[in-house]
């Protein structure tokens, strides 16, 4: 504890860190008000059907993206999942486009204008969601609701087009909250609006379980005892799986060590089981919300309905494979065997057995595709336990945190974030400000 005091003392020396985390958290109360702000011309007291709606499956789950906005009728009510999917399609079309692989290759420039590209396919989906859920809106709460059609006199269709152009107008301005975080903040903008959004329904889904377990269920209270403990277990789980492990298994160990060494140690490739993090499955929640816009459509209702039970077999599956998918998918992305083999020749290293150059490259690719595979096999697992949870009787809200997208997003969003704190202060700490010389970062440990 003293020194857990002491690490927080040396954050408010710095004065750069002091001034990063303060405007993160006046961005993100910023985005956490804008989620309680209703759309022009709706009645909030009349919205307590769509918010009791809003509470149990997939649309539950996009509801706590949104950290309630969605539930909400918000001018945030879209939140920044559009955004993700944009990202997910310009992401796969720099594997299969050469003209966005080009840009990827182009450095700081390429990423400019793929950024931008990404901007204008988010207005685009926005466009197709806007609609959508201005449609969903009809049908949930009541006609009298939408004072601006019966009070003002406004059509449907023109309470619909500027309510439309309010929630592509609210995620563009969520996305450039996440992008001044990102730049003038800490951690990664986006994902901590995310997070926050997460953490907001956290009271209200543990309230839920607690009052369930004790009033309605006999022995309630050694089953929500059970439940925080296999709950403590599994986010332990989670954060091993978002670390990723740093060795290789043993059956490859002694095999791609080079045999440079440095002070008498020999030097392993950093490989990790996990190498993607938690991406693979917030691009796979993204795609899997794509069936709740064609929903409103009597020709696709029953196919969308199929595709959006959160607890069925076939929403489970497909979500589990598009994780194992994704994970290969991004590690291809992060982790370049070439680089590797480049930079081992460099260091006068070499894999015993194996030829320098492409045998080293194609060597290290069937490494890290075996690797791969459990690592990618294991957090399809934790991605579907919420489903598990579920058909065991936990609370629908509170289900979701045994895993699945939002314990994970979490996990790894909060890592990465104190992971960026610890390199201020160890940065700080060589230039003379720390005196204890004790604190260690996660990638120093």
């Amino acid at each position: 504890m003293k020194k857990f005091i002491q690490t927080i003392k040396n954050i408010f020396k710095i004065e750069e860190l002091r001034k990063r985390i303060v405007y993160t958290i006046l961005l993100l109360l910023v985005y956490r008000l804008g989620c309680f702000i209703v759309l022009p011309g709706i009645d909030s007291a009349q919205l307590a059907n769509l918010q009791d709606n809003t509470q149990e499956g997939l649309v539950g789950l996009l509801n706590m993206f949104s950290g309630g906005a969605f539930g909400n009728a918000s001018i945030f009510a879209l939140g920044v999942m559009p955004y993700i999917s944009a990202s997910i399609v310009i992401q796969l079309l720099g594997v299969f486009v050469p003209y966005f692989r080009k840009l990827q290759m182009e450095g700081e420039s390429g990423r400019r204008k793929m950024n931008q590209m990404t901007r204008y396919l988010t207005i685009l989906i926005l466009c197709i969601q806007g609609p959508a859920y201005m449609a969903s809106l009809h049908s949930q709460i009541p006609e009298s609701a939408f004072l601006a059609v019966h009070n003002l006199g406004w059509s449907n269709f023109m309470f619909n087009f500027v309510s439309t152009i309010i929630l592509v107008g609210g995620t563009m301005f969520v996305m450039w909250l996440g992008e001044r975080i990102t730049d003038r903040g800490i951690g990664n903008g986006i994902s901590l609006i995310i997070m926050v959004g997460i953490i907001a329904r956290l009271p209200y889904a543990l309230t839920a379980e607690i009052g369930e377990k004790v009033n309605n269920t006999a022995g309630g209270v050694l089953m929500l005892i059970v439940e925080l403990v296999v709950l403590f277990f599994v986010f332990v789980a989670a954060i091993a799986l978002v670390q990723g492990v740093r060795k290789v298994p043993v059956q490859y160990a002694k095999r791609i060590v080079g045999n440079k060494q440095y002070g008498g140690v020999r030097q392993y490739i950093p490989m990790k089981i996990n190498a993607a993090g938690v991406m693979p499955i917030i691009f796979a929640q993204a795609l899997m919300l794509f069936p709740l816009i064609f929903s409103q459509f009597d020709a696709t209702r029953g196919l969308a309905a199929t595709l959006s039970n959160y607890t069925g077999f076939w929403y489970n599956l497909i979500f589990g494979l598009l994780v194992v998918i994704f994970t290969y998918f991004y590690t291809a992305v992060t982790v370049n065997p070439t680089m590797m083999a480049e930079d081992m020749k460099k260091n006068g290293g070499f894999i015993p057995g194996v030829k320098p150059g492409k045998k080293t490259v194609e060597y290290l690719d069937t490494i890290m595709s075996r690797v791969t595979l459990p690592g990618s096999i294991f957090l399809a697992l934790i991605a579907i336990l919420p489903a598990f949870a579920m058909l065991l009787g936990v609370n629908n809200q509170f289900a979701s945190f045994y895993g699945g997208t939002s314990l994970l997003i979490l996990v790894g969003v909060v890592l990465d974030t104190l992971q960026q704190i610890e390199s201020h202060l160890l940065m700080r700490h060589y230039d003379g400000l720390m005196k204890t010389g004790r604190l260690k970062g996660r990638s120093g440990m």
